[in-house]
């Protein structure tokens, strides 16, 4: 059996598994996925005849010049094209492959030779460092290859004009094997070993877009999965377009004024708990009911959500699923009564931090915050949240919130970050001064464009850089190889929220 027959063999049982969510499964599945990912690895390294590419075509389908004059991007407006122009025939189009290969596993595509050129239906913004003016048949083309997720609309094919460069880009996977097709860019929620267009094509870099949580996607965690892509997107600041901040649209965000502690006081005094915790996704890998669970045997927890519920919303509005979930103003200012707020993420990963902690923020609710590792190294300043880690018990963190509970000096001391200059984390600060894409901001490029355009001036550089090196006869450098490292998502294996993984009862749940 060939090399990938033996990877969708072994996807298709793997994926066909019915586990839940819990730490032990969790486990399971991610040692799983472990073993699948190395499988495509050595899948995409080879041949079905199993004869290795020469380093001039690895350099050329794994590499990424990665030139340090373009770390500094601003995003470009697309220009809008219904079709690709006309373009070589089809047969100096095809990919030049090594080794035998079916004919009709390999046929091109005739989207790029029948098209006609498109109609521009708004302006091209260039960057002040695009002096690009081929046309749009000279252009490589960068494929979008989850079916779901294409950044423009309503079209299927553009041309994008970015900060260095031009490309462009399509959702249309007939253009798979055309040479001038650069780059894949993969969602990687959706990003399924037995779907990748596989054998890789030695001119192709594979490019990750991965804004979600780890658990969507446990092959993305270890080497062998995450080592599939040359560019990355993710909330891991290692990334090459890091994320990490997706969930805070501005500074401006945290400051919004909070409740008053009087009135904090006296939805206490109505006999409402100083935490809430809210969650209707039970049993991941955070495994953080259980955590709460015991906590709630030493202090009292108000529990709305489908996980642990003990109280139910006062009226049907709030109830609804939907409006819980967004930022709705009756929901925001029930919620902003509480004084503390039960943070706690799906799963664990340094720098993957959503809304369940920047919201309480936002409201001024203090989160008790399990998640990133390396949570407090964003926060506004050094007294801002409470991290459940920093306790060795449920029971030390539970006479702790209760200290603040009855102090409100001391309590008022986690929002302090809410008065004018008492945000003092340069890193923060500097992160969201320079990010040039924006949240619910229409005057600003989304991330997705953003990374497109990343990775559209990355492929000109890296193209550009091998012409110059066949040129000179190789005394110009060749592009150098860029391969995404662990820590573009490295998420540990997922633990239980309590205690010792060997310590849990076999039918435990």
């Amino acid at each position: 059996m060939s090399c990938f027959g033996v990877f969708c063999t072994c996807c298709r049982v793997g994926l066909s598994s019915r586990g839940t969510m819990r730490t032990r499964s969790a486990l399971r599945e991610t040692i799983w996925y472990f073993i699948v990912g190395g499988i495509l690895l050595t899948c995409t390294w080879a041949t079905p005849d199993s004869e290795p590419l020469d380093s001039s075509e690895y350099l050329e389908g794994e590499g990424v010049w990665m030139n340090s004059a373009i770390n500094d991007l601003h995003h470009g407006h697309p220009v809008h094209n219904d079709q690709f122009p006309e373009d070589l025939p089809l047969e100096q189009n095809m990919a030049v492959m090594p080794g035998q290969w079916e004919q009709d596993s390999f046929q091109p595509s005739s989207v790029l030779s029948n098209a006609g050129r498109g109609v521009v239906m708004v302006d091209s913004y260039r960057g002040p460092g695009n002096r690009d003016t081929r046309s749009n048949k000279e252009l490589p083309i960068l494929l979008w290859w989850s079916q779901n997720l294409f950044p423009h609309f309503p079209g299927g094919t553009e041309r994008v004009d970015c900060p260095l460069s031009s490309c462009m880009v399509t959702k249309d996977k007939r253009v798979k094997l055309h040479k001038r097709t650069k780059s894949i860019i993969f969602y990687g929620t959706d990003f399924r070993a037995y779907e990748a267009p596989l054998p890789r094509l030695p001119h192709q870099t594979w490019a990750l877009f991965h804004e979600e949580s780890p658990m969507n996607n446990y092959v993305l965690s270890h080497l062998p999965g995450i080592r599939l892509f040359n560019y990355t997107a993710t909330f891991r600041r290692e990334s090459d377009y890091p994320l990490t901040l997706q969930w805070l649209p501005t500074i401006g965000y945290l400051q919004n004024p909070a409740v008053s502690i009087a009135e904090k006081n006296k939805w206490r005094q109505e006999g409402y708990a100083a935490i809430l915790y809210m969650q209707s996704h039970c049993d991941v890998p955070s495994d953080r009911d259980r955590y709460v669970k015991e906590l709630m045997k030493h202090i009292q927890i108000d529990s709305y959500g489908q996980c642990l519920k003990n109280r139910q919303f006062p009226s049907k509005r709030l109830e609804d699923t939907s409006t819980a979930t967004t930022e709705d103003q009756q929901f925001m200012e029930f919620t902003a009564r509480y004084k503390f707020h039960l943070a706690m993420e799906n799963a664990i990963c340094a720098d993957y931090m959503t809304e369940k902690l920047w919201r309480p923020m936002h409201i001024g609710a203090v989160p008790i915050y399990r998640g990133s590792p390396s949570v407090k190294d964003w926060m506004p300043n050094d007294n801002s949240i409470i991290v459940i880690d920093d306790f060795e018990t449920p029971e030390e963190l539970a006479k702790f919130i209760t200290s603040l509970d009855q102090d409100d000096e001391e309590y008022l001391k986690y929002l302090e970050y809410k008065k004018p200059g008492e945000i003092t984390n340069k890193l923060l600060l500097d992160s969201m001064q320079k990010r040039e894409w924006g949240v619910n901001d229409m005057s600003a490029p989304n991330y997705l464009n953003g990374f497109e355009c990343f990775v559209c001036d990355q492929e000109n550089a890296r193209v550009e850089a091998k012409k110059k090196h066949k040129k000179t006869q190789g005394k110009s450098s060749a592009p150098v190889p860029h391969i995404a490292a662990n820590n573009h998502m490295g998420c540990p294996i997922p633990v239980p929220g309590i205690g010792k993984a060997d310590a849990l009862p076999e039918d435990d749940r």
